[in-house]
């Protein structure tokens, strides 16, 4: 689609869009379509009304104007998307129907859109960031874990089971069905944690009554015989356990693998914490505060995810706010805090990404399509035809602008040290009153999504 923009007053703006001629077909051919669905004339099946027959009965001006009425919302959410326009209100259309199928059509859109923020230069700009460093407890915690892979299990009978020991045990629910010699670790979370709190302390062939509580919250009980205990007893943590469990030849070196992993997961992460803490850095000195229907419509897209989420786990709303002992209130603002960061962040790139003149040319966008399918999928070209075939992929265009302006400013602020961002908080100055619980630069671990 072609698309001109004018910039109006108050915030406005008037595009003029024009559809090509085979996407017009396309939606003539789906009013059409549905219209055979809906009506009834007498010797046709519903659906299978022939175009002529259609045309006779409800008129070409119905049919156009079902076709543009059914479209025209989509073609505008393209061509503003195209054009970065946000806008914040429902557009007023003008147009005239088309004269035929074979021809273009032409309509303008004009809509209150979020006003661009003047981006502020962020090289000034200081942004705390933390350093790898690996406590040497994760370190202990992946060996014992190393030595657990290869640990034996011994039986035991003198004691109750403990925390950690893999038991077999018959449960019985209420009504009477049974799951016989069922082996679980306990505490590695593969049953429900207060059945596997009741099975901690029982001793074998002593039957003893279980309490607890469905996804849903509903209330069940169950009656549970352990069998066999059995109690991990670890290999001694030495040059042997790294030859038998890995491919390393020392202790030393498996070691030295470990604080490696999980320094680079450490420098991932807080590399992610900069970025994020760089980009909120740049809004908030730049002064975007969204708010409006973009606040709104990604406050409910996150809302609906995160519905589906639970729903997916079998976790009922209700549950988790019981759980989390939040009201439904308390949850709605939090997702709506992090919809606002969210759009925020994205306007401040776009400004950004204005600002550096960054644009995704088609070799670039098609590469990065053949990047991400190469991994599993045979016909890479395939794939990357069918995704330049979506208009979505202006969408994904847009993602790869925001990315490359991320990283430009991501790079450009200045670092500084943790330590001395929280000594810089606590400083007074004369007629900068600060209460306790203000903060002046953002840290990792402040603003958290929901």
């Amino acid at each position: 689609m072609q698309t001109q923009v004018e910039e109006l007053p108050e915030n406005r703006v008037r595009l003029e869009i024009e559809v090509p001629s085979a996407e017009v077909k396309h939606a003539i051919d789906h009013a059409a379509s549905d219209l055979a669905t809906s009506l009834r004339i007498p010797g046709f099946r519903k659906g299978k009304i022939p175009m002529p027959v259609l045309l006779a009965r409800v008129g070409r001006e119905r049919l156009y104007a079902e076709a543009v009425e059914s479209h025209i919302g989509g073609w505008f959410s393209n061509a503003a998307a195209r054009s970065r326009i946000r806008p914040v209100a429902q557009p007023e259309y003008g147009y005239e129907l088309p004269s035929s199928e074979r021809d273009s059509f032409r309509f303008t859109a004009t809509v209150v859109v979020q006003p661009k923020p003047e981006v502020v230069d962020w090289t000034g700009l200081e942004v705390p960031a933390g350093e790898a460093d690996v406590p040497e407890e994760l370190v202990e915690r992946e060996l014992r874990a190393v030595q657990e892979s290869v640990a034996e299990l011994t039986p035991v009978d003198d004691r109750p089971a403990l925390e950690g020991d893999t038991l077999v045990a018959d449960l019985v629910n209420a009504s009477g069905e049974a799951q016989r010699d069922v082996v679980v670790e306990l505490g590695n979370g593969t049953l429900i944690e207060e059945i596997e709190r009741g099975l901690v302390g029982m001793k074998p062939h002593q039957p003893a009554r279980i309490d607890y509580a469905g996804p849903d919250g509903s209330q069940h009980s169950l009656e549970a015989t352990v069998k066999e205990i059995k109690e991990k007893v670890l290999p001694s943590l030495d040059d042997d356990l790294a030859r038998a469990a890995t491919e390393f030849q020392t202790l030393e070196e498996l070691r030295s693998d470990i604080e490696e992993r999980l320094r680079k997961q450490l420098e991932d992460e807080i590399e992610s914490a900069f970025r994020a803490a760089a980009v909120d850095r740049l809004a908030e000195a730049s002064q975007v505060d969204p708010s409006g229907p973009l606040v709104d419509s990604r406050t409910a897209e996150l809302l609906r995810g995160f519905l589906l989420s639970l729903e997916r786990r079998g976790i009922a709303p209700e549950t988790y706010l019981q759980l989390t002992g939040d009201t439904p209130a308390e949850l709605q603002e939090r997702l709506r805090d992090e919809a606002r960061r969210a759009v925020a962040r994205e306007l401040v790139l776009e400004a950004a990404a204005d600002k550096l003149g960054i644009e995704v040319s088609d070799e670039e966008l098609r590469a990065f399509i053949r990047e991400q399918a190469e991994p599993e999928e045979e016909d890479v070209e395939r794939v990357v035809e069918e995704i330049w075939a979506n208009p979505r992929r202006e969408q994904l265009r847009e993602d790869l602008r925001l990315r490359a302006a991320l990283d430009r400013v991501a790079s450009e602020v200045k670092r500084i040290p943790l330590e001395l961002a929280h000594a810089r908080e606590k400083l007074w100055t004369p007629g900068k009153e600060k209460s306790p619980g203000d903060t002046k630069l953002w840290t990792p671990g402040t603003k958290e999504p929901a």
